[in-house]
């Protein structure tokens, strides 16, 4: 386990990096003709990222990023 003491600012900014990458990945994975396996591997990134700004963002904010097969582990 790693400690890090962050000022608010820098709380902000990865804040907005992590949801701008899960926007990113969510619109990808919305392409029907994407490979099976570039799916399933960026939904596991998609749930590692979620799980890391969980520990950043209050969960009203985490809400708008729950994705449908990930609702029961929040």
């Amino acid at each position: 386990m790693l400690g890090v003491l962050l000022r608010d600012e820098e709380v902000r900014e990865i804040e907005y990096l992590l949801k701008k990458e899960l926007e990113e990945l969510s619109t990808e994975m919305a392409d029907d003709e994407m490979n099976h396996i570039v799916r399933r591997a960026m939904e596991e990134r998609y749930q590692g990222l979620f799980k890391i700004m969980k520990r950043f963002t209050p969960s009203e904010q985490c809400i708008k990023y729950l994705r449908r097969e990930y609702d029961e582990s929040f």
